[in-house]
């Protein structure tokens, strides 16, 4: 009985270990199609393209050493290139960001559900950090210059944010075709429908009226 539990027990944390990540494709790559046919096949939510239809512009995108427009209220801009710009990325788990700050601007708290980042500057001074799960919250923070590195792991809440008095740009990569971003106060404050007020100003410990106030703002 004891050997039989302990086989159980195996085979338990095996299957948890096997499908703790998504899985690799079994092909040498899948071009999302736009448009869907009866021949199409489904594979990571993008229909596929015959492989031999597939062509070189597939799996390229131009532009990336455009700047973007930072004059918006954060003061940044992402352009990114997922599976959307490079329908070659679909199942090959990742794909690439380029991000612009205006001097003080930044990339505000948010997460990627399904990705790790790892950002490098190109240009300028990024002031960046991530907050662990609870219940500990562990702030992690670092100034980085050009040609610094840095690590935000996959779930987290973290931010950019430009110390310097010039613009700066870094490139991220994410280890999802289509990583996704959760930024914290849109999602909070600028749901739709809207949060019940009562539940913010529980959670965040604020007057009612002040979260009526981040509601209309977002």
């Amino acid at each position: 009985m004891r050997a039989y539990l302990v086989t159980v027990a195996l085979c338990v944390l095996a299957f948890s270990l096997a499908f703790a990540s998504d899985p690799s494709p079994l092909q040498d790559f899948c071009v999302a199609l736009k448009d869907s046919s009866d021949s199409a096949v489904f594979v990571n939510g993008k229909v596929c393209k015959d492989p031999k239809l597939a062509k070189a512009d597939d799996f390229y995108f131009g532009g990336l050493n455009i700047a973007g427009n930072t004059e918006y209220l954060q003061g940044s801009n992402v352009t990114t290139v997922n599976v959307d710009q490079i329908p070659g990325l679909n199942t090959l788990g990742i794909s690439l960001v380029r991000i612009d700050y205006a001097p003080y601007g930044q990339n505000p708290p948010h997460t990627h559900p399904r990705a790790t980042e790892i950002l490098v500057v190109l240009e300028g001074t990024l002031y960046v950090g991530f907050v662990t799960s609870n219940t500990e919250n562990r702030l992690f923070t670092k100034v980085l210059n050009k040609g610094d590195v840095f690590v935000f792991p996959v779930g987290l809440i973290h931010f950019q944010f430009n110390v310097g008095k010039t613009n700066a740009i870094a490139i991220a990569s994410l280890s999802s075709q289509n990583a996704g971003v959760i930024t914290i106060a849109n999602a909070v404050f600028g749901s739709n429908p809207p949060i019940n007020p009562d539940v913010l100003t529980k959670a965040f410990q604020l007057d009612k009226n002040v979260v009526q106030y981040l509601q209309k703002k977002f």
